[in-house]
């Protein structure tokens, strides 16, 4: 079975992109069957690849985000994946706010799959960080790919 998986910020082309591009890596060294995209809350940049200083670290750390394109998150993506993850508490508010009535899939913050007193991945558009924002979604990474590699009699539901 192929869970599927969407990451969500604000705009599309930094830390969502990084996950998609890092869970996926990660997930197809560990044989997981996973379907991942990301989104973003806001439009501006529908159709842009990854910022710039995004896909240099991407590059640096081995992986290839050249093919990711920014798309905005809908309503219709609460039934076309299983776990949808967001950066922050501001994104979590945001994909609530246009959660169909009655659809129970679950939402998330990504740092709470990793081992850090942090609850948010900082936005580094304005700020910078690229390097930290990858240090943690590598480690949210491995934490979520540990949940969903449980076995199925013993795993934790998701989220």
């Amino acid at each position: 079975m192929t869970t599927r998986i969407l990451f969500v910020c604000l705009g599309n082309i930094c830390r969502s992109p990084t996950a998609h591009g890092v869970f996926q890596t990660m997930a197809q060294q560990a044989g997981l069957n996973v379907h991942v995209e990301s989104a973003g809350t806001g439009g501006w940049h529908i159709g842009d690849p990854p910022d710039g200083r995004t896909r240099a670290e991407a590059m640096r750390r081995g992986y290839d985000l050249s093919h990711l394109r920014a798309q905005q998150a809908v309503a219709a993506d609460f039934d076309r994946f299983d776990l949808i993850i967001g950066m922050d508490h501001s994104n979590i508010d945001a994909l609530e706010r246009m959660r169909p009535m009655g659809n129970d899939t679950p939402v998330a913050l990504f740092l709470s799959y990793a081992e850090t007193d942090r609850a948010e991945v900082p936005d580094p558009y304005y700020e910078g960080g690229f390097a930290t924002v990858f240090d943690l979604i590598e480690q949210a990474s491995r934490g979520l790919i540990t949940r969903l590699s449980a076995p199925v009699s013993g795993r934790t539901p998701l989220p």
